[in-house]
């Protein structure tokens, strides 16, 4: 939400400097780099205001102060931008091309690309540089890595930082597609990004985009063939099956104590 709202300004302000005119594809690049800048940010000061002092909490109370501050966020945003829906103009055309009797429109082509190349990315980043290393030493075990000399609360915050930025990214791609953000829009798209993430595996980056993507064809498929009245709950009654049968996810491995 807050991307999609960092969106629209960055894009309204570059408009009336003439830059989108000029060159829309930097005016998009500006847009998604000083976006994922400011919510990369905004997720460190939520690590370490709402989640480092409950660490050593039980994991209920992360959880409440998760919530907490999404309603924050939320009531910050409405009181800063007001409680109407915001729009942008389209800036991307409109005409695709005809793909197996469906129109692609460009905007289309541009989410999925760069959703499939910051995924790559990211699955890079965590599999072979030494910070992805740390983040999963981290994950796996925090008091272990912590001896072996890794700075767990840096790593914790550059993980929260890098969440941020790449849900800012998905919040201008958002705001590209519909060309409307409001308020409230990032409540059901958490809810849904999680539920993609248990569908596909948790912990696991291929397993997430392939819960994404399931997801959608889920939801659009029972839509259209069934009743768009129920998208949002087609999506969940998926996940139940799949946590029925498989509990690890698609993609998820089931852990093993080693003693």
């Amino acid at each position: 939400m807050l991307g999609a709202y960092l969106g629209i300004i960055i894009l309204g302000f570059l408009t009336s400097l003439g830059l989108t005119a000029y060159s829309l594809p930097l005016s998009l690049v500006i847009t998604i780099v000083l976006s994922m800048a400011f919510c990369a940010a905004y997720g460190a000061v939520i690590e370490r205001l709402a989640y480092r002092p409950l660490r050593h909490a039980s994991k209920l109370a992360p959880l409440i102060s998760a919530v907490g501050m999404s309603i924050i966020l939320q009531n910050f945003v409405m009181l800063a931008q007001g409680k109407e829906y915001k729009n942008l103009p389209p800036l991307l055309p409109s005409e695709g091309f005809s793909l197996f009797g469906a129109n692609v429109a460009p905007v289309q082509m541009f989410i999925l690309g760069a959703s499939i190349f910051i995924m790559l990315g990211l699955h890079f980043f965590v599999e072979k540089t030494r910070l992805g290393k740390a983040m999963r030493a981290t994950s796996q075990d925090r008091v272990m890595a912590g001896l072996v000399g890794i700075n767990i609360n840096q790593v914790i915050s550059v993980t929260f930082m890098i969440g941020s930025s790449l849900a800012a990214v998905a919040g201008v791609m958002v705001t590209l597609y519909y060309g409307v953000v409001h308020f409230a829009m990032g409540y059901l798209a958490g809810i849904k990004a999680f539920t993609a993430a248990v569908l596909g595996g948790i912990g696991s980056i291929p397993g997430a985009m392939l819960g994404g993507f399931l997801l959608g064809l889920i939801e659009n498929f029972g839509a259209s063939y069934i009743s768009s009245v129920y998208k949002d709950a087609f999506a969940f009654l998926v996940l139940i099956i799949v946590l029925i049968i498989r509990p690890a996810g698609l993609l998820g491995e089931k852990a093993v104590d080693k003693v």
